[in-house]
């Protein structure tokens, strides 16, 4: 028995053959409750993938990721350059998230709400079945001769396929540069933006390869995530595994046979039916365990859950589970690595909530002039300094004005009053004066206020350096 395991198990990847090259996956069209769960929240993560970067929310794109101008918004939220700690807050709190999410459900992410695996299975995949056709046709068109028919439904496929990535291309530019820009392009035309034209073909070839041909290599090869499986999972993490326990009985499993009594042969209740592994779209065998292949996509476990019911035989011999709960019917527990990153993850989101809720509409800076020295008068000392203030906001702010708080004095802004744009910058150059009487050393703190038509709306601070005093 050990040997004819030992013979079936599969120890390579399942989309290379044995000479090394690639073996393109056809698998069955999955259908099924938890597949008709899957479609829902596919068309739920797909209208909020296509809507996020058009809708607005007080003037600010909803989710925006202009590395090239260093501006982000992240659910309406602007981040700057310096919110860059909220930033890397943000993203801690993402990755011990799916680190918890996935010591406890495995790779679920990536069967139901990975944008790799929505777009395959749920937009590109479907083209296919449509166009050529199910499992076996599909197979039998890829063996077939370049006759009208292939040619007709191939060259339909691939216009179809490019005219998706066409479409994914301006989204994803839209994450990118900006809603607004991509509108404003469009209505412009191609032939007044030649440049972005050929970025975005580029980006639409780069999605047409992953969908068209790349596809499930994608999760094999290139996304680190399923990699993390190995470290993060235990005998008590829930994946979608196979019931050995109950499918292989005491002689393993076997086809279904008439009026045979399975039990008193030893047999379990796998019928060797290969469902699972025709609908698997990684093209693996589930019933060799957990695989890093596997992206937790359940369709093995509709397929099954049919055979099952058409057998006769009771369901979830596929199923959620652990190893713990199949071999040892141990149910699911917290433990203490549970409990940690439990821990770890309401801190962080603690401290990202109190930051969002302490982090300013407008930013000052004031920084003392690099290279200029103060100047002395028989009563007062003068420091000239920088000033660079930031609005976060969707509406301008006129009329600024900057006054010293904690200390008496003068402030002369060169140029006057400033006006900062909607989430603009402006810089500029002022003095500040101070009586000698009113300095009790020669570096001292002073608190700056920044005032809009009379209302305060932002303090700083800044050093102002004079003369040493002599007691």
């Amino acid at each position: 028995m050990e040997e004819q395991v030992k013979e079936k198990f599969r120890d390579s990847i399942g989309t290379i053959d044995e000479s090394g090259k690639r073996k393109f996956i056809f698998p069955k069209k999955p259908k099924g409750k938890l597949y008709n769960y899957r479609t829902l929240v596919s068309w739920f993560l797909l209208a909020f993938l296509l809507a996020a970067p058009f809708i607005k929310v007080k003037g600010n794109q909803f989710l925006l990721f202009n590395v090239l101008e260093r501006k982000f918004h992240i659910f309406g939220f602007p981040f700057w350059p310096q919110d860059f700690h909220l930033l890397v807050i943000s993203l801690l709190v993402s990755v011990v998230f799916i680190i918890l999410f996935t010591v406890i459900f495995g790779r679920i992410f990536c069967g139901w709400m990975c944008p790799q695996t929505i777009f395959m299975e749920m937009v590109f995949r479907k083209i296919e079945y449509l166009i050529e056709g199910d499992r076996n046709k599909q197979i039998k068109l890829e063996k077939q001769a370049w006759d009208a028919e292939k040619i007709r439904k191939r060259v339909t496929k691939w216009i179809a396929f490019f005219f998706i990535s066409f479409i994914i291309a301006n989204v994803f530019l839209a994450y990118i540069i900006g809603s607004d820009e991509v509108i404003a392009y469009i209505l412009e035309g191609p032939m007044a933006h030649i440049g972005m034209l050929l970025k975005l073909l580029a980006f639409t070839a780069v999605f047409y390869f992953v969908f068209a041909w790349f596809r499930e290599q994608v999760c094999i090869i290139v996304c680190p995530y399923g990699r993390l499986q190995g470290v993060l999972l235990d005998n008590k993490s829930i994946n979608v595994a196979y019931d050995f326990v109950r499918g292989e009985g005491d002689n393993g499993r076997k086809k279904l046979r008439k009026d045979e009594n399975r039990d008193e042969l030893g047999h379990g209740d796998c019928i060797d039916c290969k469902q699972c592994v025709q609908v698997c779209p990684t093209g693996i065998d589930i019933r060799n365990g957990t695989q890093l292949e596997c992206i937790n996509c359940t369709a093995c476990i509709d397929a099954c859950d049919e055979i099952m019911d058409k057998s006769g035989f009771e369901k979830g011999l596929i199923r959620y589970a652990s190893e713990n709960d199949i071999k040892k019917k141990e149910k699911f527990k917290f433990n203490a690595r549970l409990i940690a990153y439990s821990v770890i993850l309401t801190i962080l989101v603690g401290v990202l909530i109190t930051l969002l809720f302490l982090r300013n509409d407008v930013e000052a800076t004031i920084l003392r002039l690099p290279g200029q020295t103060f100047q002395s008068t028989e009563t007062s000392i003068k420091n000239v300094y920088t000033v660079k203030l930031i609005n976060k906001t969707t509406e301008n702010i006129d009329d600024v004005e900057i006054k010293l708080i904690s200390h008496k004095g003068e402030i002369l802004m060169i140029g006057g009053h400033m006006n900062v744009a909607k989430q603009g910058l402006k810089e500029g150059t002022l003095f500040i004066e101070i009586d000698k009487k009113d300095l009790n050393s020669s570096k001292e703190k002073l608190k700056i206020g920044i005032y809009s038509k009379g209302k305060l709306i932002e303090t700083t601070s800044t050093n102002f350096t004079g003369p040493l005093k002599i007691n």
